[in-house]
């Protein structure tokens, strides 16, 4: 209560006390100040016209100061005209009542105050408990993020080198994850000389399952560790023959059906080559149709589909047999590529994909030639959706035994 007059603030602060109010008296604007720095009260009744700091400079001046909960601010006055009303209004007074004070309409204007100060700090307590959940959001959000930077090297490693020569033939993967990790995974291997055997997968799904799930196939299709790869048999314990693509299919897909709990399935397209007479042989489960760039330019897009890998329990798979000659290459790639929005929202679908490689520099060959594959589909996706999915390809160049 701030008032210069002694009397008037005896009278309003024995009201005050009788509704049951803890009152603090000031004489002056600079005492009212310094108590509501020392203090910030709920609720404070202000004389407009005192000596030194009047009602409405000291208003002003706690405005200023009150950076936390809001105290309601009730100016007394005798002015009633609209354009002081106005000025109050923007120095921060909530209210105003007119001298002398009705008991009554003082004790409304008391009330309707409670209620704004009750909504006002319930309102702050929700945007402490939304900012405070926010923050905790935002650490947890902070550590998934670093978890899954750490998971995208760790996938990274599952493609230890980008292209690999065998004999005068190449082997050249591409893998863009539309995440931080991704469901899509290429690779190759080759037990020796003359025999290599190369493949591009597509997980169902997106995200952490997804990316487990090809880590786990990394580990079924190892470069490395000859001993687990489905891709390979040991004969007559001296050394590694790869083994037909449609029985790796079959293996692969009993025993992701074996394994229960596991509802994810992929498509892929699994080739091995006798780098000798060019034979390819492939198999197709439910991937997109590889595509055969003939060295003189013409293209064929090869494969009858397939279903995918562990979706259908004692499925059986064929394979398929193609002759390559010197100069031809394959390229193995997901749907990442083919369903690609374009800005006109319809997906590139593979007459695209021949469009794109069309765009290619002719004299490119290997990892250049797939940069500049994926560069070219980043130029005709639409902006707005962006990468919407993981894209990923392997080039096989057949140079002749």
């Amino acid at each position: 209560m701030v008032d210069d007059s002694r009397l008037q603030r005896r009278i309003l602060v024995a009201s005050l006390k009788k509704w049951g109010f803890e009152v603090v008296e000031a004489e002056s604007g600079e005492a009212a100040m310094e108590i509501c720095l020392a203090d910030p009260p709920d609720l404070i009744l202000s004389d407009w016209m005192m000596p030194g700091m009047n009602g409405l400079e000291f208003c002003r001046a706690f405005r200023e100061q009150s950076k936390d909960n809001y105290s309601y601010f009730i100016l007394l006055t005798s002015k009633s005209e609209k354009n002081e009303v106005a000025e109050g209004l923007d120095a921060g007074a909530d209210d105003f009542l007119t001298k002398p004070v009705s008991s009554d309409e003082l004790r409304a204007r008391i009330s309707a105050g409670e209620r704004i100060l009750r909504m006002q700090r319930e309102l702050s307590e929700k945007n402490r408990i939304v900012s405070d959940t926010l923050d905790e959001l935002q650490r947890v959000y902070d550590a998934i993020d670093k978890d899954l930077m750490q998971a995208r090297k760790i996938q990274e490693s599952l493609v230890p080198e980008l292209s690999r020569d065998f004999g005068s033939s190449t082997v050249s993967l591409l893998l863009k994850p539309c995440g931080h990790i991704g469901g899509d995974l290429v690779g190759m291997f080759s037990p020796g000389v003359n025999r290599v055997g190369f493949y591009s997968v597509d997980v169902s799904g997106h995200g952490i399952t997804s990316a487990m799930m090809t880590a786990r196939l990394g580990g079924y299709l190892s470069s490395t560790y000859f001993d687990q790869n489905v891709g390979m048999e040991k004969r007559f314990n001296r050394f590694y023959a790869l083994r037909q693509p449609e029985e790796v299919a079959s293996l692969l897909n009993a025993r992701l059906i074996a394994d229960t709990g596991i509802e994810e399935y992929f498509t892929m397209a699994y080739c091995i080559v006798d780098l000798r007479s060019g034979i390819l042989k492939m198999v197709q489960a439910g991937h997109p149709h590889p595509l055969l760039i003939r060295k003189d330019g013409t293209t064929e897009f090869i494969g009858k589909g397939g279903v995918p890998v562990g979706l259908v329990p004692d499925i059986t798979y064929s394979q398929e047999e193609v002759v390559m000659e010197k100069g031809d290459r394959l390229l193995l790639y997901s749907d990442g590529f083919t369903e690609a929005r374009l800005e006109n929202g319809e997906m590139l679908e593979s007459e695209g994909l021949v469009d794109l490689i069309g765009k290619c520099n002719s004299n490119q060959t290997g990892q250049e030639f797939l940069d500049d594959l994926y560069w070219n589909l980043t130029q005709v996706m639409s902006p707005e959706f962006g990468l919407e999915d993981d894209v990923s390809a392997t080039l096989f160049e057949y140079e002749g035994p």
